[in-house]
């Protein structure tokens, strides 16, 4: 049986950052770090957008009913 030790978010960041550190070099860390993910969008806004477009109705109709889904 293997045990494992779950480490603090603080732990876990700082030794995220000194491997990426030690691998990359302080500028190419500071770099990655530096990286602005645009094109993904944050998960509250990513539900939202995704609830302008739900048809309600045929949602429901789709969760509710008891046929099985088909693929498409």
């Amino acid at each position: 049986m293997n045990t494992y030790t779950v480490l603090t978010e603080e732990q876990l960041v700082r030794q995220a950052t000194d491997v990426l550190i030690d691998k990359l070099g302080i500028m190419e860390a500071t770099r990655f770090f530096g990286i602005k993910h645009n094109d993904r969008l944050e998960s509250v806004e990513r539900h939202r957008l995704w609830q302008t477009r739900l048809d309600k109705n045929k949602f429901f109709d789709e969760v509710f009913s008891h046929e099985p889904r088909t693929a498409g």
